[in-house]
């Protein structure tokens, strides 16, 4: 149908077709999907001589770019006799996009040494090539360039400029490019900001953000995803809602991927809600990342029938998708159900990646089931061509601790081709203390001290197999070991939102208004327990209170 309306007499009348059909076939070039499209529209632009518009040409040669054919772009390029500054952009622009930033750069240079000069377009493209390179040096003799060339004052070429200090490290250069610009516009200062952001320092970008003469849903979205990345998911919400209330500001699905995230670090489930809604309203069902999120947090705040529903009315997954599922299944506990989603997956031909196996392992522990964790665990090589990395071993010595096979999970410990991190050494010692085995939890705790020395918690893990087993001995030289060693106990932190509001408590903190009332109601509630024989050693801990805390009470 494509070449049929290419060939259709009526759109050509002669060999020099006048600028509406030029424009015809300018459309039709971005409608190429094929190699066998590409060479059809070169043939025929060939044989009618509108190789020779350059802007026809740089459409060609970035089509071919778009759909991976790289170095059939560079051919025609370099087989045109002469070339101008905007071609040259197109193929500098789409070596950088297929991660040849070398023969970019090479191309960049060579703008010059044919008399031509580089423009607004060329020195971004350039720019972005430096990025992929990570080398500060090269974006500094591009920055010389842009002075000696009188591009200084160029917004369009210096938001480039921060972009590449800040990505490469120059973050203090990129701040001082940004204070030289007299003229900014929205476009800059969010170059600025994201730079911040990139650098995790998230009270420079908010600062900058509030000081913003003008902010559009770019300024937003950076704000809120650099809190949901850095692990502050209550601020990355509160700017959310400021958001919502901002004129004109309407949240694009990089905005609510970084909200959702935020919801699914806190639980709030109401706000996740809420933005399921607009999903749905705004039409960003179609968007399947948008949709894993979602399926992501309502498993994270433990609604996972609903997770299951998005699932279901998915018309298309992706292996993310499939994954998000099994895990969502697997932290419920329902390692069953997430079992079967996996064979679901494996009837759709969808390959699994490392990730899925993580899953997959994860589920095979909830289910009690290391039988069918080992079989996928040696299946992964041999069936997927997937190598193990730390993770999966990681995932097979909870399984093999949860099943109780101790000896197993240290001898796998030994043999791996990796050296064991705190996330495995921890796993064998909550193994320990969940078995009583008291001579593996003091190795798994000498190898946790040499990693992570002021982890308070693997000290706990121990101080509770000793009190189990009554060796007070050992836990008062647990405390000696805490004290000398300057290890201190990190409160224990929860959260619950209500009425969608996320209240937030740490162990010990009388600051919240309903103090007095939640601690009452958690005395009767450890009365109950006492009455009916169920206390936990646990609930005791909590309710420990100095008598100073007491007197808040009453």
């Amino acid at each position: 149908m494509l070449l049929r309306r290419w060939r259709c007499p009526r759109f050509f009348s002669s060999s020099s077709p006048p600028i509406s059909h030029l424009s015809v076939i300018s459309s039709l070039l971005n409608q190429c999907s094929t190699l066998k499209h590409i060479a059809q529209a070169h043939a025929f632009m060939l044989r009618r001589g509108l190789d020779m518009d350059a802007v026809l040409l740089s459409k060609l040669i970035f089509a071919c770019s778009l759909l991976g054919f790289t170095e059939l772009a560079y051919t025609i390029f370099k087989h045109r006799e002469s070339h101008d500054v905007y071609l040259y952009n197109t193929m500098i622009r789409s070596l950088s996009r297929a991660g040849l930033a070398k023969d970019a750069i090479f191309l960049f240079n060579g703008i010059q040494a044919t008399g031509l000069r580089p423009d607004t377009y060329s020195f971004p493209f350039a720019l972005k090539a430096a990025v992929h390179l990570s080398v500060v040096e090269l974006g500094q003799e591009l920055h010389g360039q842009i002075v000696k060339l009188g591009f200084s004052l160029d917004v369009h070429v210096l938001t480039g400029l921060i972009h590449m200090y800040s990505s490469c490290g120059g973050l203090d250069d990129a701040r001082q490019v940004f204070d030289g610009i007299p003229q900014r516009d929205v476009v800059v200062w969010n170059a600025m900001v994201a730079g911040y952001v990139r650098h995790g320092e998230l009270e420079s970008a908010r600062v900058l953000f509030e000081h913003m003469p003008e902010r559009n849903v770019i300024s937003w979205t950076a704000v809120i995803a650099g809190y949901a990345q850095m692990n502050h998911p209550d601020e990355a919400i509160a700017v959310f809602r400021r958001m919502q209330l901002e004129d004109g500001v309407e949240p694009d699905d990089i905005a609510l991927l970084a909200a959702l995230s935020a919801c699914a670090q806190l639980g709030a489930l109401d706000l996740g809600e809420w933005i399921h809604r607009y999903i749905e309203k705004s039409g960003f069902y179609k968007i399947v990342p948008l949709m894993n999120a979602l399926i992501d947090m309502y498993a994270k705040c433990g609604n996972i029938q609903e997770a299951f529903n998005v699932f279901e009315n998915m018309p298309n997954r992706s292996v993310v998708t499939w994954t998000t599922m099994i895990a969502g299944f697997a932290l419920h506990g329902l390692g069953n159900e997430a079992l079967g989603i996996f064979k679901r997956m494996e009837m759709q031909n969808v390959r699994p990646n490392d990730v899925t196996f993580i899953a997959i392992l994860s589920a095979c522990s909830h289910a009690g089931r290391a039988d069918l964790g080992s079989w996928y665990f040696d299946n992964m090589r041999s069936c997927y061509r997937i190598e193990p990395k730390i993770e999966h071993y990681g995932c097979m010595i909870d399984l093999l601790g949860r099943a109780g096979c101790l000896r197993e999970a240290r001898d796998l410990i030994r043999d791996m081709p990796f050296k064991a991190n705190a996330a495995i050494w921890g796993s064998l010692l909550a193994a320990a203390r969940t078995h009583g085995d008291i001579e593996l939890g003091e190795h798994a705790l000498r190898k946790l001290i040499e990693v992570e020395p002021h982890n308070s918690g693997n000290y706990t893990l121990l101080s509770n197999i000793y009190a189990a087993h009554g060796k007070w001995e050992g836990v008062g030289k647990l405390r000696k070991m805490m004290k000398d060693g300057s290890v201190k106990k990190v409160p224990g932190g929860s959260s619950i939102e209500v009425d969608g509001t996320v209240h937030e408590f740490t162990s010990r903190d009388g600051s919240h208004p309903c103090f007095k009332i939640i601690y009452e109601v958690l005395y009767l509630i450890d009365g109950h327990l006492r009455m009916n024989g169920i206390y936990r050693s646990s609930m005791e801990d909590c309710l420990t209170l100095k008598k100073d805390e007491r007197k808040l009470l009453y």
